[in-house]
């Protein structure tokens, strides 16, 4: 019985996906190994267990939320940038009204 008396009868199968890629890297493997001659033999009989096979999904998903990274990164150097924009008006603003109170006083720091 699923969560709050509902039942689920799905299942999500993902070794068949995994099966299709390792199908395909071994026929891969295969049409390149005959291609090299007895040299496809070598390189079959050395190295079987160093094939990578790339997930199209992981890397796109890795792409995309490297994308993110960057767009939020940009948004806070922004932000950041026009605080400190603010700030520095401000401060400029403060300087002129002091500089009117030191002329109305007639006080000459400097």
């Amino acid at each position: 019985m699923g969560l709050f008396g509902k039942k689920k009868e799905r299942v999500v199968d993902w070794s068949e996906k995994y099966r299709m890629q390792e199908k395909k890297a071994t026929a891969k493997k295969a049409e390149t190994s005959s291609d090299l001659g007895f040299l496809g033999d070598m390189a079959n009989s050395t190295s079987t267990s160093n094939n990578i096979t790339w997930d199209n999904d992981s890397v796109q998903q890795s792409k995309d939320y490297a994308q993110e990274k960057r767009q939020k990164l940009t948004k806070r150097l922004l932000d950041m940038t026009d605080r400190m924009e603010d700030l520095s008006n401000q401060i400029y603003h403060l300087k002129q009204r002091i500089e009117v109170l030191e002329k109305k006083l007639r006080i000459n720091f400097q």
